[in-house]
């Protein structure tokens, strides 16, 4: 689908408010399997390449299991779609999280994902990518850090040329009440072409701001989420990139936990780099 290019680029994150400490501090609760599903709908606009506004839509599904003492394992099952004019493409994926977690202070470890990718022109096609990395969180009162970095590749058994895919992103999550969460996301996101002597590159800023709020003593949440990401495209000297702006809303329905603070500190808190484009880089 050759209008869906690559995407990427701005910041968001800090506030002067963050000074402020509405919640108390989250004693960590006991130990249980817990998690959420979400579902969201909204728009993809791309202002230098098209008028035209492209749909968007998916979902995800995450639940943590608690073993040992502090590890925690938590799986992600994920669904993303865009399309316009009849034509769509999807991914689909999966994650997995093992990490040490102590509520009251950090948590580290590592993960491992998996997605597929089809569109509505090329259903037959078997593509696929896949990262690895580590990731941890700090916890500082109501305001939770986190960082990842992973290493990847994009296959498919016809590709005349090898794909690698790295990245780290940032999230700063500020609680301004237990079920009130502010997220502010900034990463960097790199798929390197190469072929013989080749080479190219798409480089991806993304930035996101995202409202989530959870009905006091219900499992419900709802959420805005706005996603900039600027792509710069490199071929030897040549180089052009382009912007992408990604809107939506969504609900979400959580298990095993009382607040969005308690989900953060005890639940499944780990996450994972949804892209504009549903794929790495302009290819179906």
């Amino acid at each position: 689908m050759k209008k869906l290019l690559a995407a990427a680029g701005l910041a968001v994150l800090a506030t002067p408010a963050f000074a402020a400490d509405p919640t108390q501090p989250v004693e960590e609760t006991v130990r249980q399997v817990s998690g959420y599903g979400q579902i969201y709908g909204g728009g993809l606009w791309l202002s230098e390449l098209t008028d035209d506004t492209l749909w968007a839509a998916g979902g995800a599904v995450r639940i943590n299991v608690p073993f040992a003492e502090r590890w925690n394992a938590q799986g992600d099952f994920t669904v993303d779609a865009i399309g316009v004019d009849g034509e769509s493409l999807h991914g689909v994926g999966g994650a997995a999280h093992v990490f040490w977690r102590d509520p009251a202070s950090y948590a580290f470890g590592g993960f491992a994902q998996l997605n597929t990718f089809g569109s509505s022109s090329s259903s037959d096609i078997d593509i696929w990518d896949w990262k690895v990395g580590p990731e941890a969180q700090a916890y500082f009162g109501n305001v939770t850090v986190y960082a990842q970095a992973y290493y990847g590749g994009f296959e498919a058994d016809f590709l005349p040329y090898d794909v690698d895919l790295m990245g780290i992103r940032g999230v700063v999550r500020y609680f301004a009440q237990d079920n009130l969460r502010f997220d502010g996301e900034l990463g960097f996101h790199r798929t390197n072409l190469s072929v013989g002597s080749l080479e190219a590159n798409f480089d991806t800023i993304a930035a996101a701001l995202q409202a989530t709020y959870r009905f006091d003593g219900t499992p419900w949440s709802v959420f805005g989420r706005y996603q900039y990401e600027n792509t710069s495209i490199s071929e030897g000297p040549d180089s052009e990139s382009f912007d992408s702006h990604k809107l939506m809303v969504g609900l979400r329905a959580s298990f095993g936990s009382t607040t969005l603070i308690d989900e953060d500190r005890n639940g499944a808190t780990m996450d994972t780099y949804q892209p504009n484009f549903v794929m790495p880089f302009p290819f179906l």
